[in-house]
């Protein structure tokens, strides 16, 4: 295990009601802007809580914030906050409402050239407006990291960046606001947390045994509960169960003391979701097994222990273990409704596989934990995705 420092401020309110906890929650005084995505929350009942919790305070809405939300839109929100004098943003959504606001909270407070440059990891982030969450969609677990990804039209590009001024304050987590999610939503928010989970996991970690199994909790319980979801979608015990993982998976404790996490998968799902418009657990599900089979030598050792632990795999070599964690990972993904095939989707493998690689050749990409997956390595790994 490698040297660490673990340090995360965000306060959890999770539960049934605890939206109506707002009003103690926003510092005294806040004109708040209230972000919020394309406009669901004014149908679940959501806008009305928060909009009850928040009596007393100064609001500005802003409204739009799309599902790979957009530096263009971003930045017209950190001009409404400039214009309005806001100094408190309240996400209410999923990850992608947060991590655009956590975007705005740095372009709102940013004084000189273009914020894009903290995307680029150019410049690093030295103030943010503070801001707090009411978590409607678990997938991203941004409601507890300092991690924002923003994709930007006119370059093409979707980057991310990470920095201890964005923590949110607070993260209000009701289960109920998820009962209305669309069923693709809920399908991505069991897929999105196993592979952040992995991306941990599956990994450059020598002697972290307490990480690994907090990880293989993390998978065992997705692996029951998304199941459940899909065949009771009002069953809150289960819809709170997925919560709490999807937020635990990227909160960043499991990746404490691993001596190189991997998100090579995330890097690559990237250039797809900015080239195609697929949702970015999509993404991960084609990617995932085809990077791991692309790595199987190096990765075979943990790969075989997650076959082992995960999935009761018992026999055969190391390599067969590892073969078939990829299978039944792959297989998993299927089963909650969540194609790990390209061209499923109607995209010309052969085109991403030479744009994406084009892209993160231009960028000077090296991926994975030992940071030499490139372009031909990642075009390599695209091609294979039928």
């Amino acid at each position: 295990m490698i040297n660490f420092t673990y340090h995360n401020p965000v306060k959890i309110v999770f539960g049934k009601g605890m939206i109506a906890k707002l009003a103690h929650l926003v510092p005294a005084g806040s004109k708040v802007m209230l972000a919020y995505g394309g406009g669901s929350i004014k149908k679940n009942g959501v806008y009305e809580q928060v909009c009850a919790a928040l009596q007393g305070f100064e609001v500005v809405e802003f409204g739009g914030i799309e599902a790979n939300p957009r530096y263009a839109t971003c930045m017209e929100a950190a001009a409404k906050i400039k214009a309005a004098g806001v100094n408190f943003i309240l996400a209410v959504g999923g990850g992608s409402v947060l991590d655009g606001a956590k975007f705005i909270a740095v372009a709102a407070r940013f004084e000189d050239g273009d914020p894009w440059q903290v995307m680029e990891g150019k410049v690093p982030v030295t103030a943010a407006l503070p801001l707090g969450c009411v978590l409607t969609l678990p997938a991203t677990g941004s409601e507890m990291n300092c991690v924002s990804v923003v994709s930007r039209d006119d370059t093409g590009e979707k980057l991310a960046f990470s920095s201890g001024h964005v923590f949110p304050l607070f993260s209000i987590l009701d289960p109920e606001t998820t009962f209305s999610l669309p069923l693709r939503q809920v399908k991505n928010g069991i897929v999105d947390p196993f592979v952040h989970v992995m991306e941990q996991y599956v990994c450059r970690a020598d002697n972290t045994p307490l990480q690994a199994r907090q990880a293989e909790a993390i998978l065992l319980t997705l692996l029951e509960e998304g199941p459940k979801v899909l065949a009771d979608p009002e069953n809150y015990a289960v819809r709170a169960n997925l919560m709490w993982c999807a937020t635990a998976a990227l909160n960043n404790l499991l990746g404490c003391g691993v001596e190189a996490q991997d998100w090579s998968t995330h890097m690559i799902g990237h250039e797809l979701t900015i080239l195609y418009g697929l949702d970015h657990a999509q993404t991960l599900a084609v990617i995932m097994p085809l990077l791991y089979q692309h790595q199987i030598q190096r990765k075979q050792g943990r790969l075989a222990q997650c076959a082992e632990r995960i999935w009761g795999v018992t026999t055969g070599t190391q390599r067969e273990k590892a073969e078939q964690a990829i299978q039944k990972m792959k297989e998993f993904f299927e089963a909650v409704g969540v194609s790990t095939s390209l061209t499923s989707y109607g995209v010309n493998v052969e085109e991403a596989a030479t744009k994406a690689a084009a892209n993160l050749a231009k960028r000077g990409a090296k991926l994975g934990e030992y940071g030499d997956i490139g372009a031909e390595e990642v075009a390599a790994i695209i091609r294979s995705a039928q």
